[in-house]
């Protein structure tokens, strides 16, 4: 499943990037790696950014960057 395609308030997993290196470098600098948990927040009215959280900061991505991350959904999230 893509990030963009995710519920708000969802938990997934991330496990990939569709994109090439330059992508996974620009990810990697905003600290997204796969691996990581996030929380969808919010997605932004009129094709604006999709708002996640990861590692406790706040991340806002443009849908074209969100639909080249790859997502699996966690069922259930201990803190």
């Amino acid at each position: 499943m893509q990030l963009l395609n995710a519920h708000d308030g969802q938990w997934v997993r991330v496990t990939g990037f569709l994109g090439g290196a330059r992508l996974e470098r620009k990810l990697g600098q905003l600290g997204l790696l796969p691996g990581d948990r996030v929380q969808i927040l919010r997605h932004a009215p009129f094709g604006g950014p999709v708002l996640i959280e990861a590692e406790g900061r706040a991340i806002a991505l443009g849908r074209g960057i969100a639909s080249k991350i790859e997502v699996e959904e966690i069922k259930c999230v201990s803190l």
